[in-house]
């Protein structure tokens, strides 16, 4: 059995752990709530933008843009959006699950946060591209990642886009998800996080009208849409990052202070059963005196 000694140091130990899992729960939780108002602020945007471009798309020839050009070639380039850093569940581990089930040699991989890239190498993946996640993420930012996954696929290197990242359903749940962007097969209602469906056809032509074109509009903002599409996954997984952070620490913290309590009981069983034996050893001193 452990002496008192060495119990104490193991409580103070942990209470010291406690502590920084607490403070990496607050900040996480600070960050979360920015995360989670940015990933649900982007949605009614996204929803009106794809109304707008499902109308056009109703007026035009859709083979027109280079964007909405449907291949039959074997190369898919897949955006992995994972997180910079660990301590935050089983988030990455899942994500790295889907990405495990990717044909190899049909599949073109994009990393967007460092754990993926080193996830991916893991299973045998060369990146053909890595960039760096934003503490902050901004559409400055994703549309690098954007754009040179358009280049791609302009280019034929990649005849699809693909995103892998964590969709954000709650506080308490994320889930991996994959969301094609390239070619443009249809619009919808729907970007990440954004329930339902709406297909082109079931959208009415005619009105609004257009100027100079429907078709013009569409080529103009078809860049933006692929654009705002990776912008939302990436907000997405940022606010799924955060939140399964704040609720990994918050778990921590709460079996540290478990376990020291229980450490606090077995000081004090320990300590008095010290106590006990050197109260017999001077009875018994006693007894043996008299």
């Amino acid at each position: 059995m452990a002496n008192t000694r060495d119990i104490r140091r193991r409580i103070k130990s942990i209470r010291n752990t406690a502590q920084i899992t607490k403070a990496m729960q607050m900040v996480a939780a600070s960050k979360m709530r920015k995360a989670q108002q940015q990933a649900l602020a982007g949605r009614p945007y996204a929803e009106q933008m794809n109304a707008v471009l499902a109308r056009c798309a109703a007026q035009t020839d859709l083979d027109a843009h280079p964007l909405l050009e449907k291949r039959e070639g074997r190369h898919r380039g897949v955006l992995l959006i994972s997180t910079d850093k660990g301590l935050c569940g089983g988030l990455n581990t899942n994500l790295l699950r889907e990405a495990a089930k990717l044909d190899r040699n049909q599949s073109r991989i994009v990393t967007l946060g460092r754990k993926g890239r080193q996830g991916v190498v893991r299973l045998g993946y060369r990146p053909v591209a890595d960039f760096e996640m934003c503490d902050s993420p901004g559409i400055a930012h994703s549309k690098t990642v954007s754009q040179f996954l358009i280049e791609e696929f302009l280019r034929g290197a990649i005849d699809e886009v693909e995103v892998l990242y964590t969709e954000f359903v709650s506080t308490l749940t994320q889930r991996p998800a994959r969301l094609q962007v390239l070619p443009i097969t249809r619009f919808s209602t729907r970007l990440p996080g954004v329930p339902g469906e709406t297909e082109v056809a079931s959208i009415p032509a005619g009105e609004p009208t257009f100027e100079p074109s429907a078709g013009v509009v569409l080529s103009a903002l078809l860049p933006h849409y692929v654009h705002f599409q990776i912008y939302q996954c990436y907000l997405e997984a940022k606010a799924s990052e955060q939140s399964a952070r704040m609720v990994a620490m918050k778990n921590a913290t709460d079996n540290a202070l478990q376990i020291v309590k229980d450490l606090t009981l077995q000081y004090n069983k320990v300590r008095q059963a010290g106590i006990t034996n050197e109260l017999q050893e001077i009875s018994t001193a006693q007894l043996a005196m008299a």
